[in-house]
């Protein structure tokens, strides 16, 4: 989601760089499942029928979706500078919208199959991600969300739409520091609970309600002269319970890894990401049925607009549990930008 690395590398041929963003893990899509333990099956949320006793596991897409989002959508700043960190006073900015309509979703065991009651799930989420340099080998991320989302069955429609949660992250280079020319960097950061939360089955809520702190560690190399990279990282989500609904969503391993180029004028990029949970606690309880789980691929080709680039793709869930499945497209826009 950035200007092509080939390019980038031209002006520095023997160094290699880190690219990307915070995904399923980074934007995850938004995705709000409801999951009844006797029936085995995800809803929704705002999708339970009275009297089931449904236990409710809100999670992100990019997700991606964000989840994975997204989830964040997976965060990528796609750049091939050949910096591990943004310079101070400079970064970048992108704005990346994700859409996803499905009537299936994985089970508690892994098997696709349709929402209960003849569901169908409407997601769409635009992310705006920026990193800015604060000082050498220090930069701050941040990503701000809006979500409509859409759930219709044979009982009513439900939607809602507005701000979804707020991202934060510090990445820094610590083997720079000891001039050690390894492309290495490790990222930290919070989700902070600024989305509408209601413990309501009726409404589809725009936030999980909580907190999650995560830690990262990334690694990147350029293939030079070849237009070729390779980057990607590995991290642990701490999510802290829902005092409000009395559920803990567990917490999560995660992981991504791309590889991009350019042929011509065209930049391309396939990527893998995803997460696997630890099982959800409600009012104390551990339910491992709740566990959550997603891989998903991503391809998707890149062209210079303007002083900025846009990129095109599509995000298929591979594999999951208790999350939506089926593809979701993507779209971003992405510039560089100084603003001291």
């Amino acid at each position: 989601m950035a200007p092509s690395p080939e390019r980038a590398s031209k002006s520095s041929p023997r160094r290699t760089w880190l690219s990307g963003l915070p995904g399923s893990h980074s934007i995850r899509e938004r995705s709000c499942l409801l999951s009844d333990a006797r029936m085995g099956d995800a809803l929704p949320c705002g999708a339970r029928p009275s009297g089931t006793g449904c236990l409710r596991a809100c999670g992100r897409s990019g997700g991606v979706l964000l989840a994975i989002a997204l989830a964040g959508p997976v965060l990528d700043d796609g750049s091939a500078a050949a910096q591990w960190v943004e310079p101070p006073g400079r970064g970048w900015i992108a704005l990346a919208v994700y859409h996803q309509d499905t009537k299936e979703h994985f089970g508690m065991t892994g098997d696709v199959r349709p929402f209960f009651a003849d569901g169908h799930a409407v997601t769409t989420s635009s992310f705006l991600t920026s990193a800015l340099g604060l000082a050498p080998d220090l930069d701050l991320w941040t990503q701000f969300s809006f979500n409509r989302l859409r759930y219709d069955d044979i009982a009513g429609d439900r939607a809602s739409a507005g701000l979804g949660d707020v991202r934060m992250w510090l990445r820094f280079a610590p083997l720079r520091w000891l001039d050690v020319s390894l492309p290495f960097a490790i990222r930290g950061g919070v989700k902070l609970p600024v989305g509408d939360f209601d413990v309501d089955a009726e409404i589809i809520p725009l936030g999980d309600g909580q907190r999650d702190w995560e830690l990262m560690a990334e690694v990147g190399h350029s293939f030079w002269p070849r237009s070729l990279y390779l980057s990607g990282w590995a991290g642990y989500r701490w999510r802290e319970e829902n005092r409000e609904s009395r559920k803990d969503f567990g917490n999560e391993f995660f992981y991504f890894l791309q590889l991009g180029g350019r042929l011509g004028p065209l930049g391309y990029k396939v990527a893998v990401d995803g997460w696997d949970g630890a099982a959800g606690v409600t009012e104390g309880i551990r339910v491992p049925g709740f566990q959550r789980e997603l891989v998903q691929l991503q391809p998707s080709v890149l062209y210079n607009v303007g002083s900025g680039q846009v990129e095109l793709g599509a995000r298929f869930a591979l594999r999951g549990k208790n999350l939506p499945s089926g593809a979701a497209l993507m779209a971003q826009y992405f510039r560089r930008w100084e603003p001291f």
